[in-house]
């Protein structure tokens, strides 16, 4: 079986309460720390890598986020899908290529652009050509930014989930989207859902989030801003014993 094969089959059949939890992976190290634990795949957070790189969230050229994803990938033998925010502007047969190259099985797909939701009939559209030049060689999960970009009609997240499993998404991710409102996403939404958790009980545990109908969980940058708190510790600490 081939990790998309993998990578899919571990979207399936999920039991209320179990979903598919994805730690986002920055650089190598992290992938390794994450797959070694047992994590089954990962993900890249786009903001995370881009931090990794010196960059704010946005501003990563795409040349060096497929490079960043394949030493991420290259780094471990479980499936890795890359957040590669809304495309960069590349045509979907070499925006297809390019993430084949690096060896991801999947890729998030955002349908904003400089804080503007896109047309949702145009995005449909170009999310059809994506999936038509990848055939099933990609588990494509459509981003719905909606909620963070002050929509928060859940009616106009499923109609935009809709247009967008119409076009082949495998998964739909409604980003910010309210644990309250999750129930209601689930019955209006065909096929994988993926929500956004937390840590440190700041939020519905992915156990919770799984009970109200998610079928997996990704942390975007969160992660990645742990471990840097993280390094921030060990260097006042190291300032204290000079």
């Amino acid at each position: 079986m081939s990790k998309v094969e993998i990578f899919r089959t571990l979207h399936r059949g999920r039991l209320p309460g179990d979903p598919l939890v994805l730690p986002g992976s920055w650089d190598a190290v992290s992938a390794r720390v994450f797959a070694e634990a047992g994590f089954p795949a990962l993900a890249t957070p786009s903001a995370g890598v881009a931090a990794s790189l010196g960059y704010e969230d946005g501003a990563t050229h795409p040349d060096e986020m497929f490079a960043a994803v394949a030493r991420i990938v290259r780094a471990v033998d479980v499936p890795v899908s890359a957040d590669i925010e809304d495309g960069y502007g590349l045509a979907p047969r070499e925006l297809v290529e390019r993430l084949l190259e690096t060896g991801a099985v999947g890729c998030n797909l955002e349908d904003s652009h400089g804080g503007v939701l896109k047309d949702r009939h145009k995005h449909a559209d170009w999310l059809a050509e994506v999936r038509a030049a990848a055939g099933d060689e990609l588990f494509v999960n459509a981003r719905v930014d909606t909620f963070v970009r002050g929509v928060s009609d859940p009616d106009r997240a499923i109609e935009r989930a809709a247009s967008y499993v119409a076009a082949g998404a495998d998964c739909v991710y409604p980003i910010g989207a309210p644990a309250s409102v999750l129930p209601l996403l689930r019955s209006g939404i065909q096929g994988p859902v993926n929500m956004h958790g937390t840590l440190d009980g700041k939020g519905p545990s992915p156990t919770e989030l799984g009970e109200l109908g998610a079928t997996r969980i990704t942390f975007g940058p969160l992660l990645q801003r742990r471990a840097a708190l993280a390094l921030q510790g060990m260097a006042d600490e190291l300032k204290k014993r000079r």
